[in-house]
C-alpha cells in the first residue's frame, strides 16, 4: 500500500515544488537572518561607501555585495528585509482571503438584494486604481507594517469576493444542499459543512497567487516612502537608494531588483500550479457527479 504522504506527494507538480522551496527559503533566511547577515541592517561605515562587490575591483570581504551610499552592507539590508517581505506576504493574503471569502459566503448564498448590494460594492471598489487606493489608505493609517497588511487587504479582498462568489453560486444549486435544508440543518450548518470544504482548492489557489501581489504592491510603496518606518530595510526602499547610484554602483539597485523578481516568480509557480491542481480536483469532482 502505497503511504499517503507519496500519493499527495505525487499529485504535486514541478511548479509547487519549486515555488514552495523558493519561499520556504526565503522564510529560512528572514527567520536566521542576525545569523546570516554579515552586519546590522542599519550599521553604518562612512569610510566604505558605494564599495563594490568583493569579487570586483576595490571590493572588501566584509561587505559580499558591497555598500551603499551609507556605507551599510548591501546584503545584510536585502537578508532583513526579507522578513518585512514574508510578513506581509503571508498576513496580507491570508486577510484579503478572510474577508473577501466572508462577503462571497453572504452574497452567493443569501443572493437577491444581499448579494446584489455586494457586488454593486465590489464594483465601486474596483472602480478606483489598486495603488492608488493603496497609497491614500497607507497616508492615513500611517507607515507601519500592519499599516501595510490593512492597505492591501482593504484593496484586494475584491479579487476572492468576486472568484468565491461564482465558486457560491455553483455549489449552492447542488442537490445536496436543499436536501440539508429539508432534513433541518441551518443555514451557518450548511455554509461551514457542505459548502466551505468545496472552497478550500479554489481560496489555496488564490492565496498563491496573492502572495506574489502583495510583495510588488509592498514594494511599491516603500519606494516611494509610505510603508513601514525609516529603519526598517525593504527591498523597495534600497531599490529608491539605489536608483540615486545606478551609474556609480549599480549592485545596490541590481540585487533588490532580482530579489524581488525571484520572490514574485516563485510565487507566481506556487499559484500557477495550484491552480493546475485545482482544475484537476474540480475534473475529479466534475467526473464523480
Amino acid at each position: 500500500m502505497v503511504p499517503v504522504w507519496r500519493r499527495a506527494a505525487g499529485r504535486l507538480n514541478g511548479q509547487v515544488l519549486v515555488g514552495a522551496g523558493a519561499l520556504l527559503a526565503l522564510a529560512l533566511v528572514a527567520w536566521l537572518a542576525p545569523y546570516l547577515a554579515p552586519h546590522g541592517p542599519n550599521d553604518q561605515d562612512l569610510l566604505a561607501t558605494l564599495l563594490p562587490p568583493a569579487w570586483a575591483p576595490g571590493g572588501d570581504p566584509a561587505y559580499p555585495l558591497g555598500t551603499d551610499a551609507l556605507g551599510q552592507c548591501i546584503l545584510s539590508r536585502l537578508i532583513y528585509s526579507a522578513r518585512v517581505t514574508v510578513i506581509i506576504a503571508t498576513s496580507a493574503p491570508l486577510g484579503a482571503a478572510l474577508v473577501g471569502t466572508a462577503a462571497a459566503l453572504l452574497a452567493g448564498y443569501c443572493g437577491g438584494r444581499i448579494d446584489w448590494l455586494v457586488m454593486r460594492l465590489v464594483d465601486v471598489w474596483l472602480s478606483f486604481p489598486a495603488i492608488v487606493m493603496a497609497l491614500v489608505l497607507m497616508v492615513a493609517l500611517g507607515p507601519s507594517i500592519g499599516s501595510v497588511i490593512v492597505a492591501i487587504v482593504l484593496v484586494d479582498w475584491t479579487r476572492f469576493c468576486r472568484v468565491v462568489r461564482s465558486e457560491v453560486l455553483v455549489a449552492r444549486q447542488r442537490s445536496y444542499i436543499p436536501a440539508a435544508r429539508i432534513a433541518g440543518a441551518r443555514h451557518h450548518s450548511v455554509l461551514w459543512r457542505d459548502i466551505v470544504p468545496g472552497l478550500v482548492p479554489t481560496l489555496i489557489a488564490l492565496v498563491g497567487i496573492e502572495i506574489g501581489v502583495a510583495v510588488i504592491a509592498e514594494s511599491v510603496l516603500s519606494f516611494v516612502g509610505v510603508s513601514v518606518q525609516a529603519d526598517v530595510p525593504t527591498w523597495g526602499r534600497m531599490l529608491a537608494d539605489g536608483l540615486a547610484d545606478v551609474f556609480s554602483a549599480p549592485i545596490g539597485l541590481i540585487a533588490p531588483m532580482l530579489c524581488m523578481v525571484g520572490t514574485v516568480f516563485a510565487a507566481s509557480l506556487l499559484g500557477e500550479g495550484l491552480r493546475h491542481l485545482n482544475d484537476a480536483y474540480k475534473q475529479r469532482q466534475g467526473g464523480a457527479a
